[in-house]
């Protein structure tokens, strides 16, 4: 701990604690978990994980973007056990991730992919989250919606409305300007909302809450009752192929995640040197291992909370350190406090998380980049909606790559007129894949043209090409064409 800090990071320390409570209540709430459970995983991301990451101001903990992926591996293994052994491997498997240097790696995933991973977890919490907002006090689906056994709540649905107007609100200049309310971060009074709806309709008109869901945490009177309730993973799911798949996918998903967390944090506060990528990836590997142990959520570097712990002024560990500790007290000590919070308050904080996620803006700026970067873009969230994440990820790169190649091809070969005179242009080194390309712009060329070759930007040039070329040099005579700066080889 450094002393000469503490007077910032205390400070900072408590507005992430604010921020990351709603957040690890919805996420677990958002996975059909026990609200403890996200306790659980932000106290292991805000004390372990920090402790061992090479970054000052990265905040750790439960993240929006792998609910979909618990929600849907739970309903796969049948069980929440069976799920943890899966991140205990994910955790050893992100580890190993670690030692062998793959945090470089992340610079391959193109940016169309990343995007689109993005819009896609936040158009998957919006469906997840509009039955809460709307009464459902479960995992409910939201084809309920319209099957006609639905039953609506009117309290949810004002508390859930009313949160997404104060998280609004506390995006404009009107609230900004107030620099005591810039201190105050818009998802806590969202929730501080919600718990008077509910305190105080319980004392005035208990009708009016007596269909508001609510979070419901055990009273927990200390370590000892804490340890009891913790549910731990089956190992006799091993046999179960369906685990490993779970483990790959945990690892690589909350791997990228973290690195993508990191690049971006880069741009917030630079440090120096800068943190490694592989020793933040052994040390979030640690973390889902003791998650999966304890029973926990997976675990990542999150940007939403590593930001505001940045723009609070936070200068050391210290402040992550506390925000781990405060949730740990809360968790213990005030669960029934917590208790008051509504389902329909965290579904608004998630809803708006989803929102800014999959903003209709990112979709425009797609278009308007094309369709070499629209495509995979939409490809990737398809595929993640329909088929799941790691699937999804891997169709969005395979259409960039494929992408990729089509447009390397085409501007590879250039052919330019001028009057009787044909300049074809090699942009780069050629393989046989070319031979589609260069026989459609050499059966281009007329009769009695004068035909010259720019290859001086190509240093190979396959031999299926120099054959392609060959045939079109012995045929030219015949045809009047005349050839100049022929590649030697091809004649």
């Amino acid at each position: 701990m450094n002393l000469r800090t503490l007077r910032q990071d205390l400070p900072a320390g408590l507005v992430v604690f604010l921020v990351a409570l709603p957040l690890c209540l919805g996420i677990a709430q958002a996975s059909g978990l026990p609200p403890f459970v996200g306790l659980l995983s932000g106290v292991i991301g805000g004390l372990i994980v920090t402790s061992l990451s090479p970054s000052r101001f990265a905040v750790s903990g439960p993240a929006a973007g792998l609910v979909t992926i618990v929600v849907a591996a739970i309903e796969t293994l049948g069980s929440f056990s069976a799920f943890l052994l899966a991140l205990v491997l994910a955790g050893v498997l992100q580890f190993m991730l670690g030692v062998i240097r793959a945090g470089r790696f992340i610079t391959l995933v193109p940016g169309s992919v990343i995007k689109g991973m993005l819009a896609a977890i936040g158009i998957l919490l919006i469906m997840q989250q509009v039955p809460v907002a709307l009464g459902a006090s479960g995992d409910t689906e939201l084809a309920a919606l319209f099957n006609g056994e639905f039953s609506f709540s009117l309290s949810a649905m004002m508390v859930a409305a009313v949160g997404l107007a104060i998280l609004w609100l506390w995006t404009t200049p009107v609230v900004k300007r107030v620099k005591a309310l810039n201190w105050i971060p818009g998802p806590l009074i969202a929730v501080l909302f919600g718990c008077v709806v509910t305190l105080s309709g319980n004392g005035i008109h208990p009708e009016l809450v007596s269909n508001l869901p609510r979070i419901s945490l055990p009273e927990l009177g200390g370590i000892g009752e804490l340890t009891s309730a913790l549910e731990g993973p089956d190992w006799q799911a091993w046999r179960n192929p369906s685990v490993y798949v779970v483990a790959v996918t945990l690892a690589l998903v909350a791997s990228l995640e973290t690195l993508l967390s990191q690049e971006a944090l880069k741009k917030l506060r630079p440090q120096n040197p800068p943190p490694s990528p592989d020793k933040e990836m052994r040390a979030q590997g640690v973390g889902n291992l003791i998650a999966g142990f304890l029973g926990g959520l997976p675990i990542t570097s999150v940007i939403v909370r590593s930001s505001v712990n940045v723009s609070a002024g936070a200068q050391s560990k210290t402040s992550i350190l506390l925000h781990g500790v405060l949730l740990l007290v809360c968790g213990l000590y005030f669960s029934q406090l917590l208790n008051a919070i509504p389902l329909a308050s965290l579904a608004a904080v998630l809803l708006y998380t989803g929102y800014k996620l999959a903003t209709p803006r990112l979709f425009i700026d797609q278009i308007r980049l094309g369709a070499q970067q629209f495509v995979p873009f939409i490809v990737t969230i398809g595929g993640i909606i329909i088929c799941g994440m790691l699937a999804g990820i891997g169709l969005g790169i395979a259409t960039q790559i494929l992408y990729s190649i089509y447009k390397s091809h085409r501007n590879a070969l250039q052919l330019t007129r001028y009057d009787d005179h044909y300049v074809l242009r090699f942009q780069q080194n050629l393989t046989f894949m070319h031979n589609p390309r260069l026989q459609g712009l050499l059966a281009e060329i007329p009769e009695n043209s004068v035909v010259i070759v720019d290859h001086d930007n190509a240093e190979y040039i396959d031999p299926d090409v120099k054959a392609v070329l060959k045939d079109f040099s012995d045929n030219a005579n015949d045809r009047g064409i005349r050839l100049s700066q022929w590649p030697a080889a091809a004649k």
